[in-house]
């Protein structure tokens, strides 16, 4: 979090890392290698540890392909990211993405401590668009509701996350990766758990129609001639604006989310009746048997025929 400490301390071997002391602060820190197969399919470590502030100070850094996240342990300060600055004190949190500039400040007569972590992951940049996207902040404050509701739900806390990483990279284990990948797995699932508000969402403003809504539409009528046409004109919306929001929730288009509905009907049907693949296909929403084979097999890799003699 500090360059001087970045490049005054070293990866230690075994046990905790050795405590640093400069002029500025104290910090126990671990700057780890992770694998070629961890940076390629796990959640991976960069760096890990925790400082004391000695005396008033402030960091910066920026262009860092990494996120951070930070919780204050005593002391208070402040961050400046994207334009903002948010004061922080014991307890409260800090998410960011660190290709973007941020600073640190320790206050001058409050001297601050924090546990932190750097870590990354191919899918980090649509985890932290996610993130922010369902209102979380890049600084929050944990108070006491949100976090009985977020060890209930994981049955962990920010600090017991990051006091797991530190012990597990200090550690002489062959699974260290996929420990540390198992952590900071627990430690995304508590950010997103803990930070759901709807009311700061960036979608709550400007949706105009629920995707709930929408579902239980299709669903109910899957089976009819129905297409992201038809369903923007029932609830009288732009295509455009309900097939983004549609996909931001659901991670599918609108055809397609009515193509599995069909086909689920269809499966249920080779499964459990004797009906024909003609008065299934009609029955399901699909123009003719030959089109709802076709769609099966791409969907599901065999035909409807395979399928049913599997049951």
């Amino acid at each position: 979090m500090d360059r001087h400490i970045l490049h005054e301390s070293s990866l230690a071997s075994g046990g905790l890392p050795p405590l640093f002391t400069g002029d500025t602060v104290s910090s126990r820190r671990v700057i780890y290698q992770p694998s070629h197969f961890a940076t390629q399919n796990l959640f991976y470590l960069q760096e890990t540890g925790f400082l004391t502030a000695l005396k008033p100070h402030t960091s910066s850094r920026k262009n860092l392909s990494s996120y951070l996240f930070f919780v204050v342990v005593s002391g208070s300060g402040s961050l400046e990211y994207m334009g903002k600055t948010y004061n922080m004190s014991v307890g409260d949190c800090a998410f960011i993405d660190c290709h973007n500039e941020y600073a640190q400040s320790s206050s001058a007569d409050d001297l601050w401590s924090l546990k932190w972590v750097h870590f990354n992951g191919s899918s980090m940049g649509g985890i932290y668009a996610k993130y922010l996207e369902r209102g979380g902040e890049p600084c929050f404050t944990q108070n006491i509701e949100n976090l009985r509701k977020s060890e209930k739900s994981t049955g962990e806390t920010f600090t017991s996350i990051l006091d797991s990483i530190l012990e597990i990279v200090s550690s002489s284990s062959y699974l260290r990766d996929m420990k540390i990948n198992e952590c900071l797995s627990a430690l995304l699932t508590l950010l997103m758990a803990y930070s759901w508000n709807p009311d700061k969402s960036r979608n709550s403003r400007i949706r105009t129609v629920s995707v709930a809504d929408v579902r239980n539409f299709i669903d109910s009528n899957f089976a009819d001639e129905i297409s992201l046409e038809s369903v923007a004109r029932h609830f009288n919306i732009n295509k455009s604006y309900l097939l983004r929001i549609f996909k931001e929730d659901t991670g599918l288009t609108i055809n397609n989310y009515i193509l599995l509905q069909r086909i689920l009907k269809a499966k249920a049907d080779l499964r459990f009746t004797g009906k024909t693949l003609e008065v299934i296909a009609q029955s399901s929403g699909f123009s003719d048997a030959n089109y709802f084979i076709r769609m099966f097999k791409k969907v599901e890799g065999i035909t409807p025929g395979e399928y049913r003699k599997l049951w």
